[in-house]
């Protein structure tokens, strides 16, 4: 029988290693065309909207898609993976933690391969379910001293910087500026659903790397022209994607300031194919955008571990 996971089997489970290394294996099988990415595509009600992401996986025998409704009184995500051998339901996996540790651990696997290797400092704009994620994320791939967070609700961010303080054993501190956020920093995360920019160009150190996770729409932009002028390499985990809702770059695509041949895709990078940071000083930014694969790459590790372990239950259906 196909089997499922809950919320809380899912949060058993799945470690920010894991995540990591599932999402940076995606990614060297789309670079090797070996694997399938179809971009998010939306059915918009007044009151609701529908995601799906879909894609395959051949090398693990999977194919399927994530579908998540967004609504005032919430989201709602699931995992659909199915045998790409068969077309038979494998698993149905609930997928709010899992989203959150992909979204995460691609932009570690960009700080990873991007970031310079001596980073201590990392500034995080956003106090809320993916910062923290992020935080985590970055945390293992360098070894970092400190963490400056901004965030819009004072109060808020003052207890999350505890809490991650307490966690991770790092200095977590609440930024009282966007520039103190900024300057000074090696690595700039961006994980809100701002509509303008949050920082200006000139506050970043040169050889900054910037990942920019929170623009997958047209409506919104975390980053200005005036940064993206700056920085010597725009990644992307997929340029088909991101021509069509990085909302931080599509103004400047718009204007022909930026081509689809000046982005490079973060596999390439991974697997060697294109050249990722190649001064100290270059600034690099990694715009995320989030992918099917990511998801499938996890929830098939999940499925076997779960197995392994005895967790989860049977559908059913799908048999």
């Amino acid at each position: 029988m196909p089997l499922f996971l809950s919320e809380q089997e899912v949060s058993q489970l799945l470690t920010m290693s894991l995540a990591l290394e599932a999402v940076e294996e995606a990614h060297r099988d789309l670079s090797a065309g070996k694997a399938v990415d179809i971009p998010r595509q939306r059915t918009r009600l007044p009151q609701t909207t529908l995601h799906i992401l879909q894609g395959a996986l051949p090398r693990l025998d999977a194919i399927g898609y994530k579908a998540y409704t967004s609504n005032r009184s919430g989201v709602r995500f699931l995992v659909h993976l199915f045998r790409a051998s068969t077309g038979e339901l494998r698993a149905v996996l609930e997928a709010d933690r899992l989203g959150m540790m992909r979204t995460a651990a691609a932009s570690g696997v960009a700080t990873r391969w991007l970031a310079k290797p001596d980073a201590r400092i990392a500034g995080v704009f956003g106090a809320g379910w993916q910062a923290e994620g992020h935080i985590e994320a970055l945390l293992a791939v360098r070894p970092l001293r400190q963490v400056k967070v901004h965030a819009r609700r004072a109060d808020r961010l003052q207890a999350f910087c505890a809490r991650m303080s307490a966690r991770f054993g790092v200095d977590v501190v609440a930024a009282a500026s966007a520039e103190e956020t900024v300057r000074g920093s090696d690595i700039v995360s961006t994980v809100t659903t701002a509509t303008t920019p949050l920082f200006d160009a000139d506050w970043l150190s040169p050889g900054t790397h910037i990942n920019g996770a929170g623009s997958n729409a047209l409506i919104r932009r975390e980053l200005g022209e005036d940064v993206l002028k700056r920085c010597a390499l725009i990644a992307v985990d997929s340029i088909e994607t991101a021509l069509r809702e990085a909302g931080d770059l599509l103004p400047w695509l718009e204007k022909g300031r930026l081509q689809a041949r000046d982005m490079v895709e973060l596999g390439d990078i991974v697997c060697g194919r294109r050249p990722g940071r190649v001064r100290t000083d270059d600034i690099t930014l990694f715009e995320s955008q989030g992918m099917a694969i990511q998801d499938l790459a996890l929830a098939v590790r999940l499925e076997a571990l779960a197995k392994e372990s005895g967790r989860g239950g049977d559908l059913p259906y799908g048999a």
